[in-house]
């Protein structure tokens, strides 16, 4: 479906050619016609299929299409992190560039000069702004927000925020809002505890389920089961025996995104780290670099498990096993995005193969095995029934695939 058949405006439609945009992804096509009738929406969707145009464009179109006010805020995005309210509303600037949307990502961590420009946009009004829900809170305490005119209401990544724990935030920031308004929620999953906040604030909605819980068929997803201390050289093999381009790397901690980055910068593989000790400068600088090509690898924690949108990540590596089965869906999800096909590779420790067994429970199938190098030394079967992982293939471990060592990723 082309996106000439939604009747969007030309001025939106010069935006959405600007950006390169031609076909509208299953989302995008059973999302956008129900926004633009004016429905309340509750959506699931994968990561990487086009869910934040699919509420933006509608959204734009309707803004510049009626009559508003232009001295208060029309419409607010609600967001868990700095870097997807950064990320969406640079999204939004390329979509609207050739219409006159005027819109701000209000989100914590900024300077003196940035509160200053935030106070100003969300008192004097703004078209659409993006934010976290802490700082919004905090903004609207002051007394200066202009809400009472807002039309529209989104909130993405709705079950990250109830995790990450902002529920009383966002119920805080409904209290201010007009009651009539369209509302638009987009999660990941729909868990008992999202279904709840789409009763309070939802009125009739359409609902949309887009493959949840589900990496997409094109990801070729391979584990290695491993010894803590094989971790470090298994990524050192992997980067220099394969030509991957984008690679995108996430640990469970940043003590490990630390030991990790210095020892690839050791051995003269270009690479930096985001976590959330540095600065929002530093990890926007460092994400820029990683987006233009300019960094080749990035180490992360999970801050970039979900909404970085760059579609020519080629491979990501699970440094260690996520925390539970969406996680891996979100972070591999990070590769194969658009047309693109990708790799995604899961380092799974003994202590960490109950957990990746749950992993497989979810997926519906097992993750194919993939056999350690042999200049490794001895790696532990995969037995997560046992307390204890045996070195070697074991009596009760999947057998894993033999790759040459002169050839990494060629089967035998």
């Amino acid at each position: 479906m082309n996106f000439t058949n939604f009747g969007f405006d030309s001025r939106l439609m010069e935006g959405i050619d600007a950006s390169g945009y031609e076909e509208a992804t299953p989302v995008q096509q059973q999302v956008i016609p129900h926004i633009l009738s004016g429905k309340d929406i509750i959506a699931s969707a994968q990561t990487g299929t086009g869910k934040t145009a699919a509420f933006l464009l509608p959204l734009i179109n309707k803004i510049i299409t009626s009559s508003h006010d232009q001295h208060t805020i029309n419409a607010l995005v609600i967001v868990p992190t700095r870097e997807l309210a950064v990320q969406i509303a640079q999204h939004l600037e390329g979509l609207s560039y050739f219409t006159n949307i005027s819109s701000i990502a209000v989100y914590g961590g900024g300077d003196g000069n940035a509160f200053v420009q935030e106070k100003k946009a969300l008192s004097m009004g703004a078209d659409i702004v993006v934010c976290t829900p802490g700082k919004m809170m905090a903004h609207i305490k002051m007394g200066y927000v202009k809400l009472d005119g807002l039309k529209y209401l989104v909130l993405d990544e709705a079950d990250r925020m109830l995790d990450m724990g902002f529920f009383d935030d966002i119920m805080f920031i409904i209290k201010h809002l007009p009651p009539k308004r369209q509302n638009l929620l987009f999660s990941a999953t729909m868990p008992h505890k999202i279904r709840e906040l789409a009763r309070k604030i939802l009125h009739q909605p359409e609902e949309v389920n887009i493959s949840i819980s589900k990496p997409p068929e094109k990801i070729i997803q391979e584990a290695f089961m491993v010894y803590d201390t094989q971790k470090i050289p298994l990524v050192l093999h992997l980067l220099k025996k394969r030509d991957f381009k984008m690679v995108l790397i996430f640990c469970s901690s940043k003590i490990s995104v630390k030991q990790l980055t210095r020892e690839l910068k050791r051995h003269k593989i270009p690479a930096d780290e985001i976590h959330s000790d540095l600065d929002q400068d530093k990890r926007e600088d460092v994400l820029i670099q990683f987006k233009s090509g300019r960094l080749p690898v990035l180490v992360a924690t999970d801050i970039l498990s979900r909404g970085i949108d760059i579609d020519n990540i080629d491979l990501v590596i699970n440094f260690d096993v996520p925390h539970d089965g969406e996680d891996y869906v979100h972070r591999i999800g990070r590769t194969a995005r658009a047309a693109a096909e990708g790799t995604a590779y899961t380092f799974v420790s003994v202590k960490e193969q109950r957990k990746f067994m749950s992993i497989e429970k979810l997926l519906g199938k097992p993750v194919p095995k993939a056999m350690v190098p042999e200049e490794f030394g001895e790696a532990p079967s995969y037995n997560p029934a046992s307390s204890a992982g045996r070195a070697g293939t074991g009596n009760g471990g999947a057998r894993p695939k033999r790759f040459k060592n002169n050839s990494f990723g060629k089967k035998q």
